[in-house]
C-alpha cells in the first residue's frame, strides 16, 4: 500500500473509532435504522440508497439530489458520509436550506454536501483510534477539500468544522454497498 493511502485510511479509521463511542445508547434514530445492514459486504443498496428509505434524511437527500450528487454517492466509492439528520439542517437560519436547493446555489450546495463526505470506509472504531493515537483529536480531509477535526468530549465523537462549530456524531456504522453513513446532529460548514 503506499504511504498516501494507509495516511488517509489511518485518518478514517481515527474517526470511526471515535464515533463508536458515541454508540453506547439506544436512540429513536438507532431503533428505526437498526434493520439497516451495517456489514458492508452484503449491502446491495448504496449510501444514497440507505439515505433514501430513512425519513430521518429526507433533506439531505434532496440537496444530493439539487447538487446532482446522486450518480457519485451511487457510484463504487468506497465513501464515508458525515450524514446530518433532518433536524440538523433544521438548525440553520430560516430560509437557508430553501436557499441551497435553487439552482444558482448548486456550486455553494455541492461544496457544503462533498464537506461532509470523506474518501474511503472509516468504521467508528477506526475513527477512535485515529483519536487516541493522536492524542485527543484528528484531522480528516474531506472530498471538498476542506478539514474537520474529530475529538471526544465524554463518550461522544465531535466533528469540529473550520469556523469552530460543532457537530455530534449520533449513529455510527451504517452500512451500504460503497461505503458507511454515520448520522450527526449539525451541518458542518466549509470555510
Amino acid at each position: 500500500m503506499k504511504t498516501k493511502k494507509l495516511l488517509t485510511i489511518a485518518m478514517l479509521c481515527s474517526l470511526m473509532v471515535a464515533f463508536a463511542a458515541t454508540n453506547n445508547s439506544t436512540t429513536k434514530l438507532q431503533k428505526e435504522t437498526d434493520p439497516v445492514e451495517t456489514n458492508v459486504k452484503t449491502q446491495t443498496a448504496t449510501i444514497v440508497g440507505v439515505a433514501a428509505g430513512n425519513e430521518n434524511f429526507t433533506t439531505l437527500v434532496a440537496a444530493v439530489k439539487a447538487a446532482g450528487l446522486v450518480e457519485t454517492l451511487n457510484g463504487n466509492g468506497p465513501f464515508t458520509v458525515f450524514a446530518p439528520l433532518n433536524s440538523a439542517f433544521d438548525k440553520l437560519p430560516e430560509g437557508t436550506v430553501k436557499g441551497l436547493l435553487k439552482p444558482e446555489s448548486k456550486k455553494a450546495l455541492t461544496a457544503l454536501l462533498t464537506y461532509h463526505v470523506v474518501a474511503g470506509e472509516f468504521k467508528a472504531a477506526d475513527v477512535l483510534k485515529a483519536i487516541k493515537d493522536n492524542k485527543g483529536s484528528f484531522s480528516i480531509t474531506t472530498v471538498q477539500g476542506g478539514k474537520l477535526t474529530a475529538s471526544l468530549s465524554g463518550a461522544n465523537v465531535i466533528l469540529t468544522d473550520e469556523n469552530g462549530n460543532a457537530s455530534k456524531v449520533v449513529l455510527t456504522d451504517v452500512g451500504a454497498s460503497n461505503g458507511v453513513i454515520h448520522a450527526i446532529d449539525s451541518v458542518v460548514m466549509p470555510k
